[in-house]
């Protein structure tokens, strides 16, 4: 009596005694399985509070009448609001002036670095990143401690030489302090990206621009800066985002410059004195939003044009 081969394909498919559409269910919930705790994260710290803020928005609570439903009334608020447009209008300054010295400076960094021609580019490399790794807070008190004009070191200058330093922290210069601030924490950050990128070029490149006799500020235009546009545009949302997002050190040196740094100097600080000193959660909520869309779509058109330059 002679027994049926079955082909080897037909095993496979046959042979674990499966419905193959069964077999297809299991795989595709094996792979929920691994992306599963992620979403459950992604959904507790970032789906649940924007919808929970959301919601609260359409809201208004009132001392008669208790919490009412309002619909986009607070929005049309925020709209008219001259002070949430004066802080708005303040981060926006802030990103056009110190976003490219930033990205400069990190630039001109990553370019000495890649160059070779840099003694103890190791240790100079780590002592420009270091500052990224001191928090924002403890950044932001030593710096305005350093800007104090009665007890910090502009003070000690003016009384050692006899100068008049202009303030730091008054109101017509706590804004280029506080991008002082800033750059001189994210340089090291964005000349990483910048360097890895550079990094990545290849070798013959570099040897067939050498043999063209290019020389180094070619070599810097035609090679290193068109490979670099994708951590170019990278930096460049990164900074665009932290720029809007502007909120520990003007909440620091507030303390410090009370009469320079308002509660509406920035729209993050607004929103945050709204909700904690005001007791106005749901306007809050609504100045949150809009500057989270106002965020989300000057990124975007970043990256768009940083795609067609690419393209």
């Amino acid at each position: 009596m002679t027994q049926a081969v079955v082909p080897p394909q037909q095993a496979d498919v046959v042979g674990a005694g499966v419905p193959f559409r069964a077999r297809r269910a299991r795989v595709a919930w094996g792979g929920w399985g691994f992306v599963g705790p992620f979403m459950a994260v992604f959904t507790l710290v970032f789906i649940a509070p924007l919808a929970y803020s959301l919601y609260i928005s359409l809201f208004r609570s009132q001392l008669v009448g208790g919490t009412v439903f309002v619909g986009l009334d607070n929005y049309v608020r925020a709209f008219g609001d001259a002070q949430f447009w004066n802080g708005v209008g303040r981060v926006s300054l802030f990103l056009v002036v110190q976003v490219p010295i930033m990205l400069g400076i990190a630039m001109l960094v990553a370019l000495a670095v890649d160059s070779g021609r840099l003694y103890g580019k190791d240790f100079f490399r780590i002592s420009v990143f270091m500052p990224y790794a001191v928090p924002a807070v403890v950044a932001a008190l030593m710096w305005g401690f350093m800007y104090g004009p009665r007890f910090g070191l502009v003070g000690y200058i003016n009384d050692f030489f006899g100068w008049s330093i202009p303030n730091p922290l008054g109101p017509e210069w706590v804004l280029l302090a506080i991008g002082n601030i800033v750059t001189w924490s994210f340089v090291g950050y964005n000349m990483l990206i910048f360097y890895s990128s550079l990094r990545t070029i290849p070798v013959s490149l570099y040897e067939a621009a050498e043999l063209d006799g290019a020389r180094q500020h070619h070599v810097i235009r035609h090679i290193k800066m068109p490979a670099i546009q994708g951590s170019i545009a990278v930096a460049l949302i990164f900074s665009i985002i932290g720029s809007f997002q502007l909120f520990n050190e003007p909440s620091i040196l507030q303390k410090l410059a009370p009469n320079a740094i308002t509660t509406y100097f920035t729209p993050n600080l607004y929103a945050y004195n709204l909700s904690f000193a005001g007791q106005q959660y749901n306007y809050a909520a609504a100045v949150a939003i809009i500057m989270g869309i106002f965020t989300m779509v000057i990124a975007y058109v970043v990256q768009l044009r940083g795609m067609r330059k690419d393209a």
